[in-house]
């Protein structure tokens, strides 16, 4: 979403050079409400409402807020500096000049466009959407405060605060006294200017902070750093059926969950993990036999109830509700003080075995798929039985989820309940367990919705303020962050003009005919390499 935000233009040594600016700011006088302008591709509601309280703060504490907006003047222009570095280097790639890094890619995304980066396949939700309004309108004001004060603590006068929608892009603006414009120094031009860069970066420290300090500050209502409590698992969600609002999720593949973002994180990493393991070893025409995949230690009676021959290669003919599993390949894949029951090499690709899930996942482990949770190691298991993995196809994993439930009859449960490694044994009952998931554990982890707090009381709605919070910091952090270098950017219309602007007043070697020439071919140039960078991401 884009918002102009400029609200001055340029300091003009003539009054008329107001009337040539995109926006219809006008004078407006001191004693009637300014006109609100309606028309075809703009229209604004201007409020006097503020005038005098923004004008007697920023007098009131002039002294301390032209030293803070000094600060915000260093920092403006090391961001345009570095805005321009990013621009000339996008420019760069654009002609083949040089090779662009991932690395670097991702910090431009970061920078020029602030917004957090969605799962593949996913898009923004109407909740989403509506924190983005909500963060909006936050550093708007943010930005359009730093403005104001910034003017009003050199004594210049606010004329009006304008809402406008030009086009289809919704923005803000802060109208001044012309006639002061004119006669202010350059510095105070530039600190004016800069302001509201300086309030959105800072708003972002403030938004970064307060998630830093958010379990601190949560602490007499809610608990943390334990398991990540479930909010919502939509109908379409893969774990639908299986978790319900309330729950707590403990740990996955026998890794302990102690928050949101770790969950997004190890299901992220042992995807990825598995993946691998899976695409190197699993389908290298020996369909029956994994290596390096972890395991469960089944009997031989089990073996035996569910086992099918005589299937071609790579077919799986499992009813829906069970799995297939194969024997897994290790150079120990024996019984104990067995060494007669190796696995015949020539059965290989047409045996499986069709077993129900939930009653696998509660057996020893075996194996080792090189995930982040630690098993024995060892693909060895007791006499009368085998080390059996699942099948599992290109692009799909097998994920193991263990699960408690926070209602008042399972609160002893929970205080008792055994450590991570060991929940995969817990048998399954109305106060939690363990269940597999089988297929893209990433889009599966992104499909529910949690909160690393719980509310001490067990009050239900209380459970959702942490997390809409959080959201509203982080939404507000990348908006910020995004008109920080929005506005930084040395195009038209927006702050990096005036800053530019004046700071080539400073260039007396110049003459005011040749710092125009210059301002006209930085703005032309910062503006088509804008363009040519927003292309190139499109593409």
């Amino acid at each position: 979403m884009e918002v102009d935000s400029r609200s001055m233009r340029r300091f003009g040594n003539q009054r008329h050079t107001r009337t040539n600016t995109l926006l219809p700011l006008h004078a407006a006088s001191h004693h009637n409400v300014p006109n609100n302008t309606i028309s075809c591709w703009y229209c604004d509601y201007k409020i006097s409402t503020f005038n005098k309280p923004l004008f007697h703060f920023g007098r009131r504490y002039a002294r301390f807020l032209k030293v803070w907006f000094s600060v915000g003047v260093g920092f403006a222009l090391s961001a345009l500096l570095g805005v321009t570095l990013i621009l000339l280097w996008e420019l760069a790639k654009a002609f083949h000049l040089s090779g662009g890094g991932n690395k670097l890619g991702n910090l431009r995304n970061a920078l020029l466009f602030g917004l957090p980066s969605l799962p593949s396949g996913s898009s923004l939700s109407l909740a989403d959407a509506g924190y983005i309004c909500i963060s909006t309108i936050i550093s708007v004001v943010v930005h359009e405060f730093g403005h104001a004060v910034a003017a009003t603590s050199e004594g210049i006068q606010i004329e009006y605060v304008a809402i406008f929608i030009a086009v289809l892009f919704p923005g803000a603006l802060v109208a001044f006294n012309d006639e002061l414009l004119q006669n202010v120094p350059h510095w105070t031009s530039l600190s004016v200017y800069s302001a509201g860069i300086w309030h959105n970066a800072v708003c972002c420290a403030a938004c970064g902070l307060t998630l830093f300090l958010l379990p601190m500050f949560l602490f007499p209502l809610y608990s943390s750093g334990h398991s990540p409590m479930v909010l919502d698992v939509p109908p379409t969600s893969p774990l639908s059926g299986f978790l319900a609002p309330g729950d707590v999720i403990v740990s996955v593949d026998n890794v302990p969950i102690r928050n949101a973002q770790e969950w997004l994180e190890v299901n992220t990493l042992t995807y990825n993990i598995k993946l691998h393991n899976v695409n190197i070893s699993g389908h290298t025409g020996d369909a029956g036999v994994i290596n390096r995949m972890k395991g469960y230690c089944v009997s031989s009676f089990m073996m035996e109830e569910g086992k099918i021959t005589g299937l071609p290669e790579n077919q799986y003919a499992c009813p829906s509700e069970l799995t297939a599993f194969v024997k897994v390949l290790c150079s120990n894949n024996v019984t104990l003080n067995d060494d007669k029951r190796k696995i015949d090499p020539s059965n290989r690709r047409s045996t499986i075995y069709c077993l129900n899930a939930k009653d696998v996942v509660r057996l020893d482990k075996c194996g080792d798929d090189g995930s982040l949770a630690t098993t024995n190691g060892s693909c060895t298991c007791t006499r009368d039985e085998f080390c059996l993995a699942p099948v599992q196809e290109p692009g799909t994993v097998w994920v193991e989820i263990t699960y408690s439930s926070t209602s008042p009859e399972c609160s002893l449960h929970e205080r008792k309940r055994l450590p991570a490694s060991e929940t995969s044994g817990l048998k399954e009952t109305n106060c939690g367990g363990t269940f597999i998931f089988v297929g893209d554990a990433i889009s599966m982890a992104h499909s529910i919705q949690l909160t690393s707090y719980q509310p001490r009381w067990g009050l239900k709605l209380a459970a959702y303020f942490p997390n809409l919070l959080e959201n509203i910091l982080v939404w507000t952090f990348h908006v910020s962050l995004a008109l920080v270098f929005l506005n930084t950017l040395p195009v038209y219309f927006l702050d990096g003009e005036s800053i530019l602007d004046a700071t080539l007043a400073y260039f007396t070697s110049l003459s005011a005919r040749k710092r125009k020439t210059v301002l006209r071919l930085c703005l032309i140039s910062g503006f088509l390499t804008s363009v040519i960078a927003f292309f190139q991401e499109l593409l």
